[in-house]
């Protein structure tokens, strides 16, 4: 029986541990961010406006990180500590500041003179929802139209870039309401026609415009909660419990966590979310860990909207460059969100003002078991049916950018691959419209008719995901091909006609791997990308929406490593005007081969509505695997649940 390295023993364990053990790539703390705070009010006078619209950890160098995980040992001093912080100074210029957090103190204080905006907090947000109802125009707008105030909710929509010139783009946004009035699905009862436009530095409306009287939607079917069903119901289904006697498998050490043959970090970004790094699997034949993922995180989220009315043709959305994928974290539920035998972990993000703000239930730590098969076999001949369970481990985080709501899983699976799926579920964006039937509508609707006077807008959604593989050490490369069809020649005494090679000219086969480590036979180690939903974008080139979101126009980039590279919208993209994305990077045309290399994939949903997304819709899942391609010299589960 080969020797186990002793930390494995905690794979086992019929209990879970937590610790606060520090890891380089944590994220800030609420000290940290209380020091971040305490370092930058001192930087700036006392009648200075400081606010807060990103903080979060600066990275270290990754090759001081990979050291520090090769060389760690209780007393290795770990890379220095340091926050990253764009902020707005007396609501007119953006600030990028870098502060020590050990030191508390400001490392460097540099002026942001380009295009584009920083993330809008939800203090501004708030503010400006509120001012609709503070304006004489506005009421009276609601008086015609039979409308009562207390009953009005309203929210923030980005305006975008439609071609301006100069440095003359402010901080402005649409406003929008919707009316409640016997339901809390607002969404479902939008009052249109009414655009009120807030200049978010100076917080005072700048524009307001009532355009008519369009119906809104009646509140009948729409409430999705259940106290408010009524009979008649379908059959239901019996209760299922998730049950592990002994406990869960995985250890949970600060925000390291190891279980079965992986171990990773979990950290948290208010703009990411849930970020995957350092993630190594241990190889039984070799007797040691073997890097696979550095850092993996959701880079950007393109939703935009086909609607082309005058309230319409702005929506979209790049929701974590703009809202903040991460500040949109819901607490999870146990028990509904997550299974009866799930862990819990908080994260922590910053207000405004610097302050430290709890999200209890970030995320759901879970061993997934549905009744799948991880491998088997049936040999009649001998006979012999040998049969595995397929046990994985999924982190689950959901984040509800404003109507939808995203639910994010890690899984990790001990046949080495990692799966990476999301959920779109919630409710649409509807339009409010004259038509209560389909036949009414001779003209561009821009939508599906799903109730009265209610049409549901298509739109896409574009998640572009962040892959810093690193296959068994940096140096990577990146293959792809095609698998052609061959026409078997005449003279071959062979009966068949045809068969199929490999092709190294198309984006079927997407493989990455280390040139530089082979398998005993001489293959490449490697991991495969297996793409999921892989809709593109549909918008002309030159549509200024589309010129924001280029970084979409490919569901596969590859680029070297860039420290400074992470968003592949820009690090600004409220009002940004497309200079600063992954396709404009792309352009320096650099080197992959035999390279640090990093891998930009886009999973996309084109979402025509139907009738049974409304009030409230059944989640669409979709994702994609990265999956081990002649990494191993053979099935690593082969010796699965043997004692």
């Amino acid at each position: 029986m080969s020797k186990i390295p002793t930390f494995l023993f905690f794979f086992f364990s019929s209990t879970i541990s937590i610790s606060l053990s520090s890891h380089p790539l944590d994220p800030l703390s609420p000290a940290e961010f209380t020091s971040v705070q305490t370092a930058v009010r001192s930087h700036y006078s006392n009648h200075t406006s400081v606010a807060f619209h990103y903080i979060g950890l600066k990275e270290p160098p990754k090759s001081a990180v990979l050291s520090w995980l090769h060389h760690h040992t209780p007393s290795s001093a770990a890379p220095p500590r340091r926050a990253f912080i764009i902020a707005r100074v007396n609501h007119t210029t953006t600030h990028e500041l870098t502060v020590d957090l050990t030191q508390s103190t400001i490392l460097s204080d540099q002026l942001y003179t380009g295009s584009g905006y920083p993330l809008f907090t939800f203090e501004e947000q708030i503010a400006a929802n509120a001012l609709p109802l503070g304006h004489a125009p506005f009421l009276e707008s609601l008086r015609r139209r039979g409308l009562h105030g207390a009953e009005i909710l309203c929210q923030t929509y980005g305006i975008g870039w439609f071609g301006e010139q100069g440095k003359g783009c402010s901080r402005i946004v649409r406003v929008m309401c919707n009316y409640l009035d016997g339901t809390v699905n607002l969404f479902m009862r939008p009052v249109e026609g009414i655009a009120v436009t807030v200049d978010l530095d100076r917080m005072e409306i700048v524009g307001y415009r009532d355009r008519g009287i369009v119906p809104v939607p009646k509140a009948d079917g729409t409430d999705y909660r259940g106290s408010k069903q009524r009979p008649p119901f379908g059959p239901g289904v019996n209760a299922i419990n998730v049950v592990q006697p002994n406990g869960p498998s995985f250890e949970i050490d600060g925000h390291r966590i190891r279980w079965a043959n992986w171990d990773f970090h979990l950290g948290f970004d208010m703009r990411a979310g849930p970020i995957i790094s350092t993630a190594s699997i241990f190889d039984v034949d070799k007797q040691t860990f073997r890097r696979v993922l550095y850092r993996g995180f959701l880079s950007e989220l393109f939703v935009p909207y086909m609607d082309l009315t005058e309230e319409w043709y702005y929506r979209t959305f790049f929701d974590a460059g703009e809202f903040g994928y991460g500040l949109c974290t819901s607490s999870l539920l146990p028990g509904a969100d997550c299974p009866d035998n799930a862990v819990f972990m908080e994260a922590y993000f910053p207000d405004k003002d610097g302050n430290p703000q709890q999200l209890p239930n970030a995320f759901c730590i879970f061993e997934r078991y549905a009744g799948d098969v991880m491998w088997r076999h049936t040999e009649a001949a001998t006979p012999v049916t040998e049969v595995r369970r397929d046990v994985s481990l999924v982190v689950r985080m959901v984040s509800t950018v404003g109507n939808y709501d995203y639910i994010n899983d890690w899984e990790f699976k001990q046949s080495g691959s990692i799966k990476v799926t999301v959920g779109l579920t919630g409710l649409l964006e509807v339009r409010g419209a004259d038509y209560t039937h389909k036949d009414q509508i001779h003209d561009e609707s821009y939508g599906q008719i799903l109730a009265e006077n209610t049409i549901g807008s298509n739109h896409d959604h574009f998640l572009t995901y962040h892959l810093d593989l690193d296959v068994d050490g940096e140096s990577n490369s990146f293959l792809k091909s095609k698998l052609k069809t061959v026409r078997v020649p005449n003279r071959t005494t062979s009966p068949r006609k045809s068969y199929w090679i490999k092709l190294g000219s198309e984006q079927v086969d997407l493989i990455f791997v280390n040139p530089n480590k082979k398998t005993k036979v001489g293959n490449p180690v490697g991991y495969r990308l297996i793409p999921g939903s892989v809709a593109g974008p549909l918008l002309s080139d030159d549509d200024y929406v589309q010129i924001r979101a280029a970084f979409t126009e490919y569901n596969v980039w590859v680029t070297p490593y860039n420290e400074s590279e992470k968003w592949a919208g820009g690090v600004y993209v409220d009002r940004s005007r497309g200079d600063d994305t992954l396709a404009t990077w792309s352009m320096k045309d650099r080197e992959i081969e035999d390279r640090d290399i990093v891998v930009w994939y886009t999973l996309g949903f084109h979402h025509v509505p139907c009738q049974e997304d409304f009030p409230v819709m059944p989640t669409l899942s979709s994702g994609f695997e990265l999956r081990p391609a002649n990494f191993f010299e053979r099935n690593p589960v082969l010796k699965a649940y043997i004692s």
